[in-house]
């Protein structure tokens, strides 16, 4: 079923948005401020309050998706997984 552009326009301009948060929230964890840091004694400890690494994963999904949601827009119909199961009677 095709859905309609303005839905779908609707569905990029979000996700465009949720990106930008990301990349963000990227930037402020590089640049330290997203970093608690914990002393006890002479030992010191960093801890991210999330992990970068699940930051980094959700910008590339988004990417992902942001290219999906245009090629659809363009009119190109979205990638199908196909499996074939051979069979030996």
């Amino acid at each position: 079923m095709k859905r309609l552009r303005e839905t779908i326009q609707a569905e990029l301009t979000q996700t465009r948005e949720r990106l930008e948060l990301y990349l963000a929230r990227e930037a402020d964890m590089l640049n330290k401020n997203g970093v608690q840091s914990y002393g006890i004694g002479s030992r010191n400890l960093q801890h991210y309050s999330t992990a970068l690494k699940d930051i980094q994963d959700m910008i590339e999904k988004l990417r992902s998706r942001i290219r999906e949601l245009e090629a659809e827009l363009a009119g190109l119909t979205p990638r199908r997984a196909v499996g074939v199961v051979p069979h030996d009677w």
